[in-house]
C-alpha cells in the first residue's frame, strides 16, 4: 500500500494541534518519482516509495518507530549477549535492552534525535554525536547520507573517532523490503548466500554456521517464502562486478525490490517479522546489512578496530525493478 504522493511536512510546533509526530522532524527528498523521507528520532528512514509503490515498508507519521524500522544500528548491529565484552584488555558492560533475553540489541542510537547536516531536494545528511557512556567509553562523530538518483536510493553510514582513544565499531541498519501488497508468503526472496548463522532459540546468540546447501535457508535461485520464519544472519555473500551483494523481493506481479550491499557488510541479517505486531507481521521483509554478525562485540568478527581520527563508511541501497530488468525503474 503506498505512503501517498505528497512528502510529509515538517511537524507541527509543540502546543498546536496535532503535536509533534513520534519520529521527529520529517526530512524529505525526491528525485522524480521517487520520494522518501528521513527522521529526526533515530536517523532512520521511515518511507521510500517509486511511483506510487512502497519500496521499504513504512511506518505512519504518527507512529512511533518498532522492532527499528529503518534505524541505522550503531555501534552494533544484532545483539550481544549479556551486553558485556572485552575490548583492549578492560571489560566493558552496557544496559540491557532486550531483558527478557539478557541481551543488548542494536546499539545506542535508535531513540536519539539526530541532527539535520545537509538537506537538498534529493540529499540527505544525518548526524549525532555518541559521546562517552557507562559501558562504552568512546566518542564517535557519526553521519547517516541518504540520496536518490537514477539507480534508486543508496545509504551512506560513515563514523569517525573524535577521542583519544581506540575504539571498537560496527554498523547496520534496518529496513523492511515491502512487497507488492499483503503478505511476504507469496514473494520470492533471492539471496546469493552460502552460509546461514546458526543462533539458539532463547537468546538468538550464535551457536555456529551451516552451508545453507539443501536445507530450506538455500535462497540463492530464489525461494518463494511460503510461511518459512527466517531470522537468520548470512554471510559468505556472492558479489558482482562492482562489488556489490544482493537480496531481491519478487512480488507475485513480477516487480522485484532489490537491496544490495558494498563490501563494508559482508552479513545480511533475513527476518520475516513473525515477532511483531498483528498489523505488522509478516508484511515487510527485514534485510538488514551488516558489518558484523550477531554478538561481534564479543567474538570480535567483524569488529572495525578505529584509532583516533579513523573513519569507517559502509554503503547499501535499493532500487525496484521489473522481472527480468537490470535497474531501478524510472518514471
Amino acid at each position: 500500500m503506498s505512503t501517498g504522493r505528497r512528502p510529509d511536512p515538517a511537524p507541527t510546533p509543540p502546543g498546536s494541534a496535532g503535536g509533534i509526530p513520534p519520529s521527529g522532524a520529517q526530512y524529505p527528498i525526491t528525485h522524480g518519482d521517487q520520494h522518501a523521507t528521513v527522521v529526526e528520532v533515530g536517523g532512520g528512514i521511515r518511507a521510500y516509495e517509486v511511483g506510487g509503490r512502497d519500496v521499504l515498508q513504512p511506518y505512519a507519521l504518527d507512529q512511533m518507530c518498532d522492532g527499528a524500522h529503518g534505524a541505522p544500528l550503531v555501534p552494533w548491529p544484532n545483539r550481544l549477549g549479556d551486553g558485556r565484552y572485552r575490548f583492549d584488555g578492560e571489560d566493558h558492560q552496557v544496559p540491557l535492552t532486550e531483558p527478557e533475553k539478557g541481551n543488548a540489541i542494536h546499539g545506542f542510537l535508535r531513540w536519539q534525535p539526530w541532527s539535520c547536516v545537509t538537506h537538498e531536494e534529493g540529499h540527505v545528511v544525518m548526524g549525532t554525536t555518541l559521546f562517552p557512556r557507562p559501558g562504552y567509553p568512546f566518542t564517535l562523530g557519526v553521519r547517516v547520507g541518504y540520496r536518490l538518483d537514477d539507480e534508486g536510493l543508496s545509504v551512506t553510514t560513515s563514523a569517525t573517532n573524535l577521542g583519544d582513544r581506540p575504539a571498537p565499531y560496527a554498523c547496520g541498519q534496518h529496513p523492511y523490503l515491502a512487497p507488492a501488497d499483503g503478505l511476504v508468503d507469496d514473494c520470492t526472496l533471492r539471496l546469493e548466500a552460502s552460509t546461514r548463522i546458526l543462533t539458539d532459540p532463547q537468546r538468538q546468540l550464535p551457536t555456529g554456521r551451516e552451508d545453507v546447501t539443501g536445507t530450506a535457508y538455500d535462497f540463492r535461485e530464489g525461494r518463494r517464502l511460503g510461511d518459512l520464519a527466517v531470522d537468520d544472519a548470512f554471510t559468505d555473500l556472492r558479489r558482482d562486478e562492482r562489488g556489490r551483494a544482493w537480496v531481491s523481493l519478487e512480488s507475485a506481479d513480477g516487480e522485484v525490490v532489490g537491496l544490495w550491499v558494498d563490501r563494508a557488510y559482508p552479513v545480511v541479517e533475513i527476518f520475516t517479522g513473525d515477532t511483531l505486531a498483528p498489523d505488522r507481521r509478516r508484511r515487510g521483509l527485514g534485510a538488514e546489512p551488516m558489518t558484523g554478525p550477531p554478538n561481534a562485540f564479543q567474538s570480535g568478527i567483524g569488529v572495525a578496530r578505529l584509532d583516533p581520527g579513523d573513519t569507517f563508511r559502509a554503503t547499501w541501497g535499493v532500487s525496484l525493478a521489473r522481472r527480468g530488468d537490470g535497474g531501478a525503474r524510472r518514471a
